[in-house]
């Protein structure tokens, strides 16, 4: 399977004032701005990596998902939360000829942890031999940063912070991924059971 980010979180849904606001910098000078290009990079990285931890989208995106088998015959764990719609579902066969197939013989289930796409009738299409199938959806909690859950956008800070304030060298032994961070985020991992991953 090859998940694709199809679009990037633009520049103006990032909370840059804030987060230079969150590390106490100075104000009022005229190169304030100077850090913003910097501060921004980390506030993409914390938000990557919180994003790559909980399997959630924070600020909306489309993207694609390409696979060769449905995990199951009617329905289909999508890869990441929350999912707001799916755009497409194509039919790839192994000459790369493109088949779209009916929005009618499909729908999304939504979900906050597991979002599926589950068919309607017994079965989702079926995938060319040696083919594959690519779906296009848009995941996130919103478009703007004020659509985060709270715990979630503090949690981005705090790791942001936490890059910013290391970034000469990470310490021999640290963790990853700062304790108060995880213990913001932790509610938001999904857990998989029985053995029903995203194939």
């Amino acid at each position: 399977m090859m998940l694709v980010e199809q679009t990037t979180v633009p520049i103006e849904a990032l909370p840059v004032t804030e987060f230079r606001d969150h590390l106490r910098l100075g104000t009022g000078f005229a190169d304030d701005s100077v850090q913003d290009i910097v501060l921004e990079s980390y506030v993409r990285a914390a938000m990557a990596a919180i994003e790559a931890r909980t399997g959630k989208v924070l600020v909306t995106r489309s993207y694609s998902w390409s696979l060769t088998a449905w995990r199951q015959p009617a329905r289909q764990v999508l890869p990441v939360a929350p999912v707001a719609a799916l755009t497409e579902i194509k039919l790839l066969d192994r000459d790369g000829g493109a088949t779209i197939v009916d929005p009618a013989s499909y729908r999304l289930a939504p979900d906050s942890q597991r979002p599926c796409l589950t068919a309607v009738g017994h079965h989702l299409p079926t995938i060319p031999h040696q083919g594959s199938v690519e779906l296009r959806f848009t995941a996130g909690f919103g478009a703007t940063w004020a659509d985060l859950p709270p715990d979630l956008g503090q949690a981005v800070f705090l790791l942001a912070a936490h890059y910013y304030e290391n970034r000469s060298a990470m310490v021999a032994g640290e963790k990853p991924m700062p304790f108060g961070v995880s213990l913001l985020i932790d509610r938001y991992r999904t857990v998989r059971l029985f053995g029903e991953a995203a194939k």
